[in-house]
């Protein structure tokens, strides 16, 4: 069985998705942010970065998203969550690479922008340029990236929950999905996928 670490509101969400889509045998552990449990020496041990997600498989312990919703949907090639031909899995892993590099940072300078610099004036530049950055960023995917109805077209793969997962960030960033006719689409059906609402369920039990 897989244990995935995960806390809510994080990024964790996206692989939470993909094991439940992918009708994987795991059981889902939530890490408290509000004590701080990421950062006691029992987590530690598990992922000494002190972030969610964090899997734990049979071999051994994966960290960062796209590493995990590679190895899901590898692992579960009969949910489809990756395609079998090498130019379009790397096509999914360079989109996925996308959010956890450019997205996930823009968006991280809002509440730790303490990771980047120590004046508080930089800091405060750092979260004005949020709603621009995160904009920009859903700009290129709204008219480049996305191919609809899914990201990659006509099938849905991970970068499915993990758009949906970023997006969802995207009001507190000071930016309306409504600017993006096309991402918002995609989040208003996902949210109504029956699979979603199951693990945001959960997410939010106490």
């Amino acid at each position: 069985m897989l244990t995935l670490y995960y806390a809510p509101g994080t990024c964790a969400l996206a692989s939470h998705l993909a094991l439940e889509y992918a009708g994987a045998d795991y059981q889902a552990v939530r890490v408290d942010f509000s004590s701080r449990q990421q950062q006691s020496p029992e987590y530690l041990r598990l992922n000494p970065k002190g972030r969610v997600p964090a899997l734990v498989t049979e071999r051994g312990i994966l960290t960062e998203t796209p590493a995990l919703l590679f190895y899901i949907a590898q692992s579960y090639p009969q949910a489809h969550l990756a395609p079998r031909d090498p130019f379009e899995l790397a096509r999914v892993n360079e989109f996925n690479s996308y959010l956890c590099s450019t997205v996930h940072i823009a968006h991280a300078h809002r509440m730790r922008g303490y990771r980047w610099a120590d004046d508080e004036q930089a800091i405060e530049a750092m979260k004005k340029k949020v709603p621009q950055n995160i904009g920009d960023c859903f700009e290129l995917i709204e008219r480049q990236l996305f191919q609809g109805p899914w990201v990659m077209g006509e099938h849905f793969t991970s970068c499915d929950p993990y758009l949906f997962t970023l997006a969802g960030w995207m009001k507190d960033d000071g930016v309306e999905m409504a600017r993006f006719p096309k991402v918002a689409d995609h989040h208003a059906r996902m949210s109504a996928d029956p699979v979603v609402m199951k693990v945001l369920a959960a997410q939010r039990a106490p």
